[in-house]
């Protein structure tokens, strides 16, 4: 079934072009997202591979996703990758090509369509106009699935006008390009990844690691999602409002560095942690300290220090009974009224909300009756 066009669309920017999947944008995301999509099946989550796609981004997914596991070690994803064409061989950027098994029919079987970078992109990304071939192939897609691009993917999204009046990133450097072509998208170029509901972006390479374990974590919850990372051994959270690009990402080797800082206030974030405390750990005054913090992590302590605080909150929100008060105070927000101000606008729920919303996905998930304590 092809995508139903969406209700601002202006007509096709390919011939044969899908405008737009109708699935909810809310925080739950699209129909089924997450969850096993029939009896007995994981969610379905299939890679397109276009000519000249980037090896390291099209391993991503698989990757990623593949590692998910229920309490029972249960796969949580069946990861498949497919082409626009029959299978066989598909070029990439480096100088072996990669033998894909399925055609674009695994398309109409997914519950997850994910779109690594691809330098070859032809008038998709010269233009911003969909190949006949991709129109074809993205027709095949049902409505609501959800729909992930990594780096320059986004071009083909914004092709097939699924970012018309939505927020979306890329790779910076391809940034105002994408704008230029994509004009009634909202182009963020400093953040690392885009979370609208059924379609998210991110930007390039590690950028699409985070959207990943992110996604994982939305449809799964933080324990999921850390043991994932662990497996991968990459940090369990990249905020996707972190800044993309930093001027000076890796610190002077003959200067400090504000690591040690950071470990302890992780350890520390039940209590309170005053930013010239932060700045004695590494011998610096506050100036100095706050000057190279946001040079080597592309935020302010303050900033920071609230995201692993939301972090905190949710874990706990996730995995234990705690009473709202009590996880307040363990994330060290203090008051139940602060945390709730911070989970709002950085979740857009509040505490309780976002409980009762995870545990009965969860439940769902597992086939399990799950238990609310109300704060």
């Amino acid at each position: 079934m092809p995508l139903e066009p969406a209700p601002r669309a202006e007509g096709p920017r390919g011939a044969d072009g899908p405008r737009g999947a109708d699935g909810p944008r809310g925080a739950d995301g699209p129909r089924g997202a997450g969850r096993p999509s029939g009896a007995g099946r994981p969610h379905r989550v299939v890679v397109l591979a276009l000519d000249g796609v980037l090896p390291f981004e099209l391993g991503i997914a698989p990757r990623i996703f593949g590692l998910a596991r229920d309490e029972l070690r249960r796969p949580l994803y069946e990861v498949v990758t497919c082409s626009v064409r029959p299978p066989g061989p598909v070029a990439t950027d480096a100088d072996f090509a990669v033998l894909v098994g399925n055609g674009p029919e695994a398309l109409a079987t997914a519950d997850t369509v994910v779109i690594p970078s691809s330098y070859e992109l032809g008038p998709v990304y010269d233009e911003g106009v969909l190949t006949g071939e991709l129109a074809a192939a993205l027709a095949l897609v049902r409505p609501g699935t959800r729909l992930v691009a990594i780096c320059t993917g986004g071009f083909v999204l914004g092709a097939a006008g699924l970012l018309d009046g939505r927020p979306a990133t890329t790779h910076w450097a391809s940034a105002e390009h994408f704008q230029r072509l994509f004009p009634q998208a909202r182009v963020d170029a400093d953040v690392l990844f885009v979370d609208d509901g059924d379609v998210l972006t991110s930007a390039g390479v590690a950028a699409g690691i985070d959207l990943c374990v992110h996604i994982v974590r939305r449809d799964h919850g933080t324990a999921v999602a850390n043991e994932v990372a662990r497996r991968t051994v990459v940090p369990p959270h990249r905020d996707g409002g972190q800044a993309q690009y930093i001027e000076r990402p890796v610190p002077d080797p003959q200067q400090s560095s504000t690591t040690a800082a950071r470990a302890w206030a992780l350890d520390r974030l039940h209590e309170p942690i005053q930013l010239r405390d932060m700045a004695a750990r590494e011998s610096m005054s506050v100036r100095t300290f706050t000057r190279r913090f946001r040079e080597e992590v592309g935020v302010s302590p303050g900033q920071w220090l609230t995201r692993q605080r939301v972090e905190r909150a949710r874990h706990l929100l996730e995995s234990t009974a705690l009473s709202v008060d009590q996880v307040a105070r363990d994330a060290g927000f203090g008051t139940a009224q602060s945390m709730r101000q911070h989970l709002q606008a950085a979740l857009g729920v509040t505490p309780t909300g976002y409980r009762r919303t995870f545990r009965a996905e969860l439940s769902t998930t597992c086939g399990e009756n799950v238990e609310l304590q109300e704060a």
